[in-house]
């Protein structure tokens, strides 16, 4: 796991030396050990490296084909020692034993097809400099972060986009254009992102620069699901099993200690139990939680690496320490922080990197096997409809009004209610975009925004696409394909750069691609069958852990932000989200944002999601649009008192 960046240009030029290396610097946590440059007239690239496998010998960026050939590279090839064997076989010697060797050599021998062979995480750029070609790809499932800049004439990439931002010729820009999808799912699950100018390379992308321009191409894509197959259940559960073992197993390959991060959900109890069958000696294992108890998820966590044998750690975040690391991590980040448990997923890797290099995690379960629950409720809601269609519009009508206003029902149960067809009638689709993903909905957003000319509406675009895609499968292949490609991104970009501040490598077993295949075609009755998901999952690792760990409610790494975002504090943080200095005050109108401020501190609707939404953007907007980052680096809580910061 490391850190990469580079420049490219049409026309040639004096190298970059020093920019480059400030290029690097800036992502400096990403690769601690060591660092390594390569310049010329057209190409530079740069690397800091956090030494994982091949510690005295796998410096970068590295070359072979007499230096024809350069790569920069962040990531692990799982079955990197396979493709060698074959690539030795064909003729290719070796100098070392990392797997970026493999990869410079897969592609001597099959180009841009080199990835197909590959099982891993990774982004990478190799230099062609005999051809003047600049290869890029990104892994399959989007683990690892590929960002870039091209005006035409200059291509700039790097991990990180403060990488980028180096760069005289990118400037911090907001791309306004997303600012309703922003709103809407609180990130941008297509190539853009909130800066105008940079873009995504998307997973399972690679892109070829030459002097004849940008080449981009898609050489993979989950499958769309959906299509039975005949076989018995039991063989379905042992199959599962199997090759969740292989692909934990891959993901031992370490020259470093390493362990697991553990909530003492299904998800991670099982790689921790896994794991610790197939090594030698104690795994340490990692849990974080909150002093407030029913967030917690530290006493299962306790329970499940007692039952398993482990060495186990725990932190507990406080109010204080949440919001004080908030400004440094949206700064990691790049982009507004989306989910408060990121803040947390900071705390457990900074605890972790104590003790270990590498860590496994549970990620990406919930999306191949349907572990959330709004699967389950969009269904269900769907199945009503048919029956709420027959009661008389008026009805319908005022129903809907009666759980939008009145002052009988709490705000949680109000907002539940919202969830459902008696919020929203017949618009599934507002039901499933508006509801499960959307923190301000099309209408929220059309009251609220001040927007500038030519801003769109609020737009779904990118999910949609998805969607469609995916047209003629099941619906709950429809959800999980969709959320592949978009909502389970987010949380990979979270992990990565999380983890990563801390120098750290987080490796996701569920996401090796072969096991997202097969998990397509797993039927939807072993994905969910009644109130239960992720039913196949369990019925195969049953016998690693106790029932009340395996079948035990989802929690989804709650955070008790509703509360640290009331009480004695919660006007210095409307007095900030008010403030004409910032993002906020360009686009918002401030009678529909007092509004709604108003209406969450009296009780009449929970809008936790919301503020937090805009905190960020406001947080965000400062750092990097108004270069204001030294006034938050001591953080938004000082002494348990909020700061405004402007």
């Amino acid at each position: 796991m490391c850190g990469i960046a580079g420049i490219a240009k049409i026309e040639p030029g004096p190298p970059p030396e020093a920019l480059l290396r400030r290029m690097t610097d800036s992502i400096a946590h990403r690769g601690p050990d060591a660092s390594g440059y390569y310049n010329d007239a057209f190409a530079s690239l740069g690397h800091r490296r956090l030494s994982i496998i091949d510690l005295a010998t796998g410096g970068q960026p590295m070359t072979c084909d007499e230096g024809d050939l350069w790569i920069t590279y962040n990531g692990e090839i799982f079955n990197h020692a396979e493709v060698r064997v074959d690539l030795e076989r064909r003729g290719h010697r070796y100098q070392t034993r990392s797997d970026t060797e493999t990869i410079l050599h897969a592609y001597q021998e099959d180009g841009p097809e080199c990835v197909q062979r590959f099982r891993g995480m990774f982004s990478f750029a190799i230099w062609d400099r005999r051809r003047r070609t600049l290869f890029c790809a990104r892994d399959r499932l989007g683990i690892k972060p590929f960002y870039y800049f091209w005006d035409g004439g200059l291509f700039v990439f790097a991990s990180e986009i403060k990488a980028l931002l180096v760069h005289p010729a990118v400037s911090p820009r907001l791309e306004e254009s997303m600012l309703p999808e922003y709103l809407a799912f609180g990130y941008l699950s297509g190539e853009k992102t909130m800066f105008a100018g940079i873009r995504k390379l998307l997973p399972g992308h690679h892109l070829l620069l030459s002097p004849e321009g940008l080449r981009m191409e898609r050489y993979w894509d989950p499958p769309k699901g959906g299509v039975e197959e005949g076989r018995p259940e039991r063989e379905w559960i042992a199959e599962c099993r199997r090759r969740l073992e292989e692909t934990v197993r891959m993901r031992l390959m370490s020259d470093v200690p390493l362990g697991v991060f553990l909530s003492g959900g299904v998800d991670s109890s099982a790689v921790a139990a896994l794991v610790r069958r197939m090594v030698d000696g104690p795994v340490k294992t990692f849990a974080v939680g909150y002093r407030e108890a029913p967030f917690s998820e530290l006493d299962y966590a306790r329970r499940a690496a007692g039952w398993i044998g482990t060495e186990h750690h725990e932190v507990n975040v406080s109010r204080e320490d949440f919001f004080n690391a908030l400004p440094d991590l949206i700064w990691h980040e790049d982009e507004p922080v989306t989910w408060p448990s990121s803040v947390s997923l900071y705390f457990v890797s900074r605890l972790a990197a104590r003790h270990v290099k590498v860590v496994l995690t549970g990620e990406g379960s919930d999306e191949l096997f349907g572990g959330y629950g709004r699967y389950r409720f969009y269904d269900l809601n769907r199945r009503w409809m048919r029956y709420y269609r027959l009661v008389p519009a008026a009805l319908r009508r005022r129903l809907r009004e009666t759980v939008a206003s009145t002052g009988l029902l709490s705000a949680s149960l109000r907002r539940k209610l919202q969830h459902s067809f008696l919020g929203l009638g017949e618009d599934l689709e507002s039901l499933y975009l508006d509801n499960f993903y959307s923190a301000f909905s099309r209408a929220e957003q059309e009251r609220l925004m001040r927007a500038p000319d030519g801003l769109p509406a609020a737009t779904y675009d990118s999910f949609r696409e998805h969607w469609q895609a995916a047209e003629g499968s099941d619906l709950l292949a429809r959800m999980l394909y969709a959320d592949l490609k978009t909502y389970l991104v987010e949380l990979l970009m979270k992990q990565d750069q999380m983890s990563m501040a801390c120098s750290i490598e987080s490796r996701v077993p569920f996401l090796d691609h072969t096991l997202v295949e097969f998990a397509a075609g797993v039927p939807g009755r072993l994905k969910t069958r009644g109130a239960e998901g992720k039913y196949i999952l369990k019925k195969a690792v049953e016998d690693l852990l106790p029932r009340d760990i395996v079948y035990r409610k989802k929690m989804g790494f709650p955070t008790p932000l509703r509360q640290w975002l009331e009480g004695p504090h919660s006007e210095s943080i409307s007095s900030m989200l008010r403030s004409r200095e910032g993002l906020l005050g360009a686009y918002l109108d401030p009678v529909e944002l007092d509004g709604l401020l108003e209406a969450h501190r009296s009780g009449l609707v929970d809008a936790t999601d919301r503020i937090w939404r805009l905190l960020n953007l406001q947080l965000w907007g400062d750092i990097f649009l108004l270069g204001r980052r030294e006034l938050w680096r001591e953080g938004l809580t000082v002494g348990g008192e909020v700061r405004c910061g402007v």
